[in-house]
């Protein structure tokens, strides 16, 4: 990442606030947190502190992902969003979409992910270090050239989606550091965090936050 960084200047949508938690819309090409550097410093956690100082961390999405990212708004939520993305009680859908039409409507991506040194912040399969990694995909849309998938991701691993949909052949549609030629040619990464259900910490009921694909 370098000095290039720009984010946009999308205004702050929250799509869910109680007195525990806010779910935000996160717009593409912004970081959920601050780079190193003072270029780095805009991002998504800064922008919500600035209206609501008490906002913490929760978890991420990486910087050309859009969608709900979740914010706790005391510790105690923090604490007990932190142990449920920990233990993967959460769950996570997202909306691509990607180069071709799997052969296949439905299936499950269980390969195990690790940074690829040389070229980070890129991520490789490896069969003998990676960290263990799934995710559901189901196809939404045939599109002719490209299609629209689902992917529900178990595991939390860096570029995750990214890299498993180019271990099918389907790498995702804009994507800077796994598409190539025409998959590449569009204005941004077409992935999308659509939907975030989790156990709200006051009280421990399931909740369902959505937002829906701009692409």
């Amino acid at each position: 990442m370098d000095a290039t960084y720009s984010p946009p200047t999308d205004p702050l949508e929250v799509l869910h606030l109680d007195h525990e938690v806010m779910l935000v819309d996160k717009p593409a090409g912004l970081l959920s947190v601050p780079g190193k550097g003072p270029y780095l410093a805009d991002c998504l956690l800064a922008r919500v502190q600035a209206t609501f100082p008490d906002a913490l961390l929760v978890h991420r999405l990486d910087r050309d992902t859009s969608g709900v990212m979740i914010f706790a708004l005391t510790p105690h939520a923090q604490r007990h969003l932190g142990l449920q993305f920990e233990k993967r009680m959460t769950k996570k859908t997202y909306v691509a979409r990607v180069w071709g039409v799997p052969t296949e409507k439905t299936g499950t991506v269980d390969l195990p992910l690790i940074v690829d040194w040389p070229n980070r912040p890129r991520q490789m399969v490896c069969h003998e270090t990676g960290k263990s990694a799934q995710t559901d995909w189901r196809v939404l849309k045939d599109e002719g050239t490209t299609s629209r998938v689902r992917l529900t991701p178990h595991t939390g691993r860096s570029h995750q989606l990214r890299v498993h949909m180019l271990s099918l052949g389907h790498p995702i549609l804009g994507d800077p550091f796994y598409s190539e030629g025409p998959a590449r040619d569009f204005p941004r990464l077409m992935l999308h965090s659509e939907e975030l259900r989790f156990k709200h910490p006051d009280g421990g009921q399931s909740t369902k936050v959505r937002s829906k694909a701009p692409f």
